[in-house]
C-alpha cells in the first residue's frame, strides 16, 4: 500500500510549516519506547522523528546534531551521492533499522525510532506505509 505524499515543494514547505498535522496529532506511547504519531505522512513522520538530528531542512544541522559523534550529511544530496538516482529500497532498509546506515546511526538496534515504524499498533503494514511514505518524502526533497 503507498500513500501518494504529493510533490516536493509541498513537502518541503510541510517540513519546514510549523502547523503540520503531526504537531497537532496526539502522541501514543509503544509498548517499548517513543512516542508515535497517529500521522502516517512522510513530512509529519520526518518533522516529528528526524528533524531534531537532520534538520527541519534534511541538511543535518538539527539541534541535536551537535550531540552526535558523527557529522550527519546532508539528506537532500541522497541521489546525488548515488549517481543521481535516490535508493529508495536501500533507504527504506536503513529506516527500517534491517541495513546501516553508512556512517552514524549506530547498530541495527539503533536509531532509538525504529520501533515507531516497525512495532507501530502492532500492525507491520502500517509500519511499512510509514517507512515507505518517509522515504518517498526524502526521495520528493532531493536536490541536484
Amino acid at each position: 500500500m503507498t500513500v501518494k505524499l504529493g510533490n516536493g515543494p509541498v513537502i518541503a514547505a510541510a517540513l519546514v510549516a510549523g502547523s503540520s498535522p503531526a504537531a497537532q496529532n496526539p502522541r501514543h506511547e509503544t509498548a517499548k519506547g517513543p512516542a508515535l504519531i497517529d500521522s502516517i505522512q512522510g513530512p509529519d513522520l520526518y518533522k516529528t522523528h528526524c528533524a531534531s538530528c537532520h534538520g527541519i531542512g534534511a541538511k543535518g544541522n538539527g539541534p541535536m546534531a551537535k550531540s552526535l559523534t558523527v557529522r550527519l550529511s546532508d539528506s537532500t544530496r541522497i541521489a546525488a551521492r548515488n549517481g543521481g538516482t535516490f535508493p529508495l529500497m536501500r533507504v527504506e532498509r536503513i529506516i527500517a533499522g534491517k541495513e546501516l546506515a553508512p556512517i552514524g546511526h549506530g547498530t541495527s538496534d539503533m536509531p532509538v525510532w525504529r520501533p515507531i515504524f516497525s512495532r507501530a499498533e502492532n500492525d507491520q503494514d502500517r509500519g511499512r506505509v510509514r517507512i515507505d511514505n518517509l522515504a518517498r518524502s526524502l526521495r520528493d526533497i532531493q536536490t541536484k
